[in-house]
């Protein structure tokens, strides 16, 4: 019997359709980063990132969309940026009562693109 991915244990598409628009509007409220989303349609955005943590959680064999360092690399991140965007992703899986076990999970998998997001 193989194990669920993260993906299913999660909630499945259901589950990150309301993470991604719940932690974008935390990400639109913080100072430090909301700026960089000035000019995005920030449907598109979300839709992206839909996809790419449902890839990324283990709900896809592929992700359709750039590499996180292409991505990011016109944006000048730093750790107080990327840091950001973390503690929003955390509050978000804690507001929606995710368990801390799987929360821990996504933390780590966040925190493996740190290079590549900051292009170090």
């Amino acid at each position: 019997m193989t194990q669920a991915t993260l993906f299913e244990r999660i909630g499945g598409a259901a589950a990150v359709d309301a993470a991604v628009d719940k932690f974008y509007g935390k990400v639109l409220a913080d100072d430090r980063i909301k700026h960089f989303f000035d000019n995005v349609d920030m449907k598109k955005q979300a839709q992206h990132q839909k996809l790419f943590l449902t890839y990324a959680f283990g709900g896809a064999p592929g992700y359709p969309g750039k590499n996180m360092r292409e991505a990011h690399k016109h944006l000048n991140l730093n750790e107080t940026h990327f840091t950001a965007v973390a503690e929003c992703l955390q509050s978000t899986l804690e507001d929606l009562a995710v368990p801390a076990d799987l929360i821990g999970e996504v933390m780590t998998i966040a925190a493996s693109t740190h290079d590549d997001v900051l292009n170090l």
